[in-house]
């Protein structure tokens, strides 16, 4: 059975990929070339929840010092915004500012016309399911382990 729905993801994304997604990919800001690595961490912030530096590090299952340079790189492009935690000021948030929030827009991996309009084909509560299964499979994802850690047990069910 979960076989049955590897396979049937393995097989649907690939088709997914192709029809939706982004035919040119604009990453450059005021003549600077931003790598895709560092584009892509523009993927896990936010222009209004905060995430703590600690928190993008484990996300992106690297230290707190190697993320700390990536996102320099950043607020020095004006792309990310950092600020001192009210609650404790060791702590430093991170949140995409408007240029970053545009960018991150610009060099998603899927078009988001494309996408809309996939999903228009689709009867309402089938959308719904859609939607909500893609977000409970990209929460699981996030929760496998880095390649260095051990594999979690999972609860029986």
């Amino acid at each position: 059975m979960l076989d049955d729905a590897v396979h049937a993801i393995l097989a649907a994304y690939p088709t997914i990929h192709a029809a939706c997604r982004r035919r040119h990919e604009r990453l450059r800001r005021r003549g600077v070339r931003l790598s895709p690595h560092l584009a892509g961490l523009l993927e896990h912030l936010d222009p209004v929840q905060p995430v703590l530096v600690g928190e993008l590090a484990a996300r992106l299952r690297v230290t707190p010092a190697t993320v700390s340079l990536q996102l320099a790189r950043l607020v020095h492009l004006r792309l990310v915004a950092r600020a001192r935690d009210a609650q404790d000021a060791r702590r430093v948030q991170l949140r995409l500012t408007e240029s970053g929030a545009r960018l991150r827009a610009q060099r998603s991996l899927l078009d988001p016309d494309r996408v809309r309009a996939a999903l228009v084909r689709l009867p309402l509560p089938d959308r719904d399911a859609v939607v909500s299964g893609v977000r409970l499979l990209a929460r699981a994802a996030q929760e496998l382990p880095g390649p260095s850690q051990p594999p979690r047990k999972l609860p029986a069910r």
